[in-house]
């Protein structure tokens, strides 16, 4: 499957044998290499497995590659437990396909957020929050995060964290750490496409931002991948100025990719005054 994810295996692992020295791991790093970082024979040599082997698995010809090898190659290339999870995903096309068949990457039809989530969105007035789906798609959100980010103001289409992030002028002013904020929503796509490598509006996504947005297209060569979990976001938003915004992500039980993210603030601080400004100004009339 000759796509932007569908060569994830080997891309992955050569980008990080390219981060790994070998003084790093003990070998000898004089001379002149025709590759950066550790070469695949090196990387065979350390996990304890022949060349030939580890050639084959950074092809994609490997799908009953043990769980033993795996680990003896993430530990070889310092892989992180994100990482590692992802490694498996990608080595195993045969075990993804069937995962594919049993849970529809959502191309068929749209994904629905239940009833009992919506009411718990609309309880939760003193924080924004939203709910993210597949692809990083915003499917609900309550009336500050509405506030917050504008997402009744996009078109449909256009709900979806990455195409904000990298298709709108403006999320470049709404967060001041734009950098970051492009580097973890790209990790996190990534994830996403290590578990449902067949779906097709998912590759539609990346080949539509790898054409529009060089970041999008340096940053997915990157091969970077990353949980959405919890951290610290700021924004400077046009009405209200500086927010700095802790926010934890929940899975949704029984809604496979389905995430709840919820702002929250220092009870006290200058972002909390701010949010009740906020929430003051998208409940007016005008608004």
């Amino acid at each position: 499957m000759d796509t932007p994810i569908g060569r994830e295996l080997g891309d992955f692992l050569r980008s990080r044998r390219a981060r790994i020295q070998p003084e790093e791991v003990g070998l000898p790093g004089h001379g002149r290499r025709r590759v950066p970082g550790l070469r695949r024979e090196e990387v065979a040599q350390l996990a304890g497995v022949s060349v030939d082997y580890y050639i084959r698995l950074e092809q994609g010809r490997g799908p009953s590659v043990s769980d033993a090898v795996l680990d003896a190659v993430g530990r070889v290339l310092g892989l992180d437990d994100t990482e590692q999870e992802y490694l498996r995903r990608v080595a195993r096309p045969t075990a993804r396909r069937a995962a594919t068949r049993r849970a529809p990457a959502g191309g068929a039809s749209p994904q629905q957020v239940r009833p009992g989530l919506r009411l718990l969105l609309d309880t939760i007035d003193k924080a924004p929050a939203f709910v993210l789906g597949r692809r990083m798609d915003v499917l609900a959100w309550n009336d500050l995060g509405d506030a917050m980010v504008g997402f009744s103001r996009m078109a449909p289409e256009d709900r979806n964290m990455p195409r904000q992030v990298f298709l709108d002028p403006r999320s470049r002013e709404l967060y001041p750490d734009w950098p970051a904020v492009a580097a973890e929503t790209v990790a996190h796509l990534r994830l996403d496409a290590g578990s449902h490598p067949h779906d097709a509006q998912l590759a539609t996504l990346v080949g539509e931002l790898s054409l529009r947005s060089e970041d999008f297209r340096r940053l997915w060569a990157d091969h970077q991948v990353r949980e959405k979990s919890y951290g610290v976001k700021r924004l400077d938003h046009p009405v209200v100025g500086a927010l700095e915004l802790p926010y934890e992500t929940l899975a949704v039980p029984g809604e496979a990719g389905q995430m709840l993210v919820v702002y929250t603030a220092e009870p006290g601080s200058q972002t909390a005054e701010r949010l009740q400004l906020l929430a003051s100004w998208a409940a007016t009339p005008a608004v």
